[in-house]
């Protein structure tokens, strides 16, 4: 895999909307305001929004396009370090005829974002780059009042520093609060409140390494079948990661889509899975059982290392995971352990 250069102080960073475009709207611009601040006092970091970031949703919705020509702009530039995601959506697949996977390839930089961004890091997949499963800027970078400690904690540690042997901690600390998105909340704060549970092993006893690949469940039928969707040798030997997003997706449609998987074969090659927290914990219980129906029940893979309720995606808070990176899952320790660096100097 192709190491981006980590980020240090005075680095500038180019925010790019790929999918939906409401960070440049009216009365979310506040969002995008109180996350390039936080990145300046916070991080030492400047944020540089594209030329079409900032245009609003109506604009974004209707030039996939320019939306790409955004993105190669940034991998393009020399002065940008890293490209932050504004926000997820649901049409990032709309930029796939557009996209230069030689540029990507021939530029590496750190590239980051959840949620419908899970295209994005296919692509970056598809050709060997090491991307980051992590935080947006209007919605972590962008938070009221103030960013989550630990997603800050995260950024800190995976995008600035080596994280060979970083064992990613559970955060003992979660939110199951809605803030509207307005203005006038900007100083509301979410009421963060302990975890019960911390990492849940479903099943498996033996320590397991693999690199990291996944996303969000609720994207993977959108790419499924497209030239950036992984084959099945690049799925052999790697831990699964998937999360659910806002929509809360029934348990009925886990199953269906972990069906999917486990027909093109991909349950069988990987060593190990890891689950993200449901959002608020919704189906908390009920995606349990799914999983548990899927993998053991009708494919009787018992040995499948399978951790639950990671701080990823649609959580709060959330961390970050670098795709392609090998990653130890010690179901004994509790343990999901990064064993090499994600990023150079």
């Amino acid at each position: 895999m192709i190491k981006p250069k980590r980020l240090k102080p005075k680095d500038k960073v180019a925010m790019v909307s790929l999918s939906w475009g409401g960070i440049g709207d009216k009365e979310f611009i506040h969002k995008y305001n109180i996350a390039k601040k936080r990145i300046k006092d916070e991080l030492d970091l400047e944020l540089i929004p594209m030329p079409h970031a900032l245009k609003g949703t109506e604009y974004i919705m209707k030039h996939p396009k320019k939306r790409a020509e955004d993105l190669m702009m940034a991998f393009l530039d020399d002065d940008i370090s890293a490209i932050f995601c504004a926000i997820g959506g649901d049409d990032t697949i709309r930029l796939l005829p557009y996209i230069d996977f030689q540029v990507i390839k021939d530029h590496p930089k750190i590239f980051m974002g959840y949620s419908d961004s899970t295209i994005n890091h296919f692509m970056m997949y598809k050709v060997g780059l090491i991307s980051f499963y992590g935080p947006s800027i209007m919605c972590e970078f962008g938070e009221y009042t103030k960013m989550f400690d630990y997603t800050l904690e995260a950024v800190r540690k995976i995008l600035f520093q080596d994280i060979t042997g970083y064992a990613i901690p559970s955060s003992p600390l979660w939110s199951k609060d809605s803030v509207e998105c307005k203005e006038e909340n900007q100083h509301t704060l979410k009421k963060l409140i302990l975890d019960q549970h911390g990492y849940e092993i479903l099943q498996g006893r033996q320590t397991v390494t693999g690199h990291l690949l996944g996303g969000c469940l609720d994207v993977f039928m959108m790419v499924v079948g497209t030239p950036i969707w992984p084959d099945l040798s690049q799925w052999k030997d790697a831990i699964l990661f998937f999360e659910t997003s806002e929509e809360k997706p029934s348990p009925e449609f886990v199953t269906y889509t972990l069906r999917n998987l486990a027909a093109q074969g991909i349950l069988r090659v990987i060593k190990g899975i890891v689950v993200g927290k449901p959002q608020s914990e919704t189906y908390y219980e009920e995606y349990k059982e799914v999983i548990m129906q899927v993998v053991l029940q009708e494919k009787q893979l018992e040995d499948l290392v399978i951790f639950y309720n990671i701080n990823i995606g649609h959580a709060m808070p959330i961390g970050i995971l670098p795709y392609g990176v090998t990653c130890e899952l010690d179901p004994i320790k509790k343990t999901i352990t990064l064993l090499e660096e994600a990023t150079i100097q």
